[in-house]
């Protein structure tokens, strides 16, 4: 099952295009960010990133799933801030 965590990672990502500066931004070695993105393109059965000498894009799957994601953890900080805030 898909996990919040691992989208952060794959937006990261795609906002950086680069796996060291998303490790970065994210405070987690650039062989996690890997393994959270083969571990999503593996659950989900397709490839969501093209990678090519250090610079990442985003397959057409992977412009859809940045989309949902994006909306999708919108959400999940919004329900967490309102529980918070109980």
């Amino acid at each position: 099952m898909m996990e919040i965590e691992q989208l952060r990672v794959f937006l990261t990502l795609a906002e950086t295009k680069n796996f060291t500066r998303a490790a970065e931004r994210l405070f987690v070695s650039h062989s996690t960010v890997s393994r959270s993105l083969s571990a999503l393109e593996d659950e989900l059965g397709v490839r969501l990133v093209e990678r090519d000498n250090h610079v990442v894009g985003l397959t057409a799957a992977g412009e859809r799933l940045c989309e949902r994601a994006n909306e999708l953890v919108s959400l999940a900080d919004a329900i967490e801030e309102e529980i918070r805030g109980l």
